[in-house]
């Protein structure tokens, strides 16, 4: 009997966890990543675009504790569930360049918050 009510709590217990820790699935941030520029020399009526990127990028809150880091897809593209709040979207540069600043956001119930990140290649 003892077994089965710690089996039970414990059941419960991951459950309950469960059910706090994930974002709802309606609300959050999407958006693209680009890196540019990408060409030596612009020269005037050349288009010279920004690349999508695929980046790692991390998501703190304010006070600077990592929530989640993630991965875009191979066109720079992301949508990730987050709960409302404010939060602080840091662009991953392990080797220093290509780069890109932080960004404060906010998410509200019920929309995604979309988010453009544009790094900067050093080219000159």
């Amino acid at each position: 009997m003892y077994n089965r009510l710690l089996l039970l709590s414990l059941v419960f217990l991951t459950a309950c966890n469960a059910i706090l820790s994930s974002p709802p699935p309606d609300s959050g941030i999407e958006g693209r990543v680009y890196v540019g520029p990408m060409c030596p020399v612009v020269q005037f009526g050349t288009d010279c675009p920004d690349s999508p990127y695929q980046a790692a990028l991390t998501v703190l809150s304010l006070e600077g504790r990592k929530i989640l880091q993630f991965q875009t897809d191979e066109t720079g593209r992301f949508k990730v569930p987050l709960g409302p709040g404010e939060y602080i979207l840091h662009p991953e540069s392990p080797n220093g360049i290509p780069f890109a600043t932080e960004q404060t956001f906010t998410v509200r119930s019920g929309h995604f918050t979309e988010v453009i990140i544009t790094y900067d290649s050093g080219i000159r």
